[in-house]
């Protein structure tokens, strides 16, 4: 697998579960560390990065939803998964690489790696990309 020499744009997310049972997505803007929640003619479209970012976390998720489910794990109110997918370059071939990071408040670090590696291990977005591209993979409980 080749490691990307240079970054070329970072599409970000940050998703959690809501109330309705469904998934809350933020998108930022490339250059803004603010969510844009509305996109209209005058400002940047979604990137392919932050769309794809998008749609993995609100599949990883789901997925560490089942293995709380499966472990029997009370996850906190305020559980979120943030994922950023870089566009690089190498040379003159372009990659992807991505960072998921899991926080779960309150969690102990042991339960938290474990549903963050098991989710990712059933995840489909995950399974997709593993092998091809190079993905971090991090769980914060504070």
């Amino acid at each position: 697998m080749s490691k990307i020499e240079k970054v070329l744009a970072t599409g970000k997310t940050h998703t959690a579960p809501s109330r309705a049972g469904s998934v809350d997505i933020e998108l930022s803007s490339p250059g803004d560390v603010n969510p844009a929640h509305v996109f209209v003619a005058a400002q940047p479209h979604p990137t392919a990065e932050q769309l794809f970012a998008g749609a993995w976390s609100a599949c990883y998720t789901a997925a560490v939803g089942l293995v709380a489910n499966d472990l029997n794990v009370a996850l906190p109110a305020d559980l979120s998964v943030d994922i950023e997918v870089d566009l690089g370059k190498t040379g003159s071939a372009y990659f992807l690489q991505a960072r998921l990071t899991l926080r779960v408040p309150g969690l102990s670090p042991e339960i938290a790696r474990t549903l963050a590696h098991t989710a990712d291990q059933i995840c489909p977005y995950s399974k997709a990309v593993r092998g091809n591209i190079d993905v971090t993979l991090n769980a914060i409980t504070e």
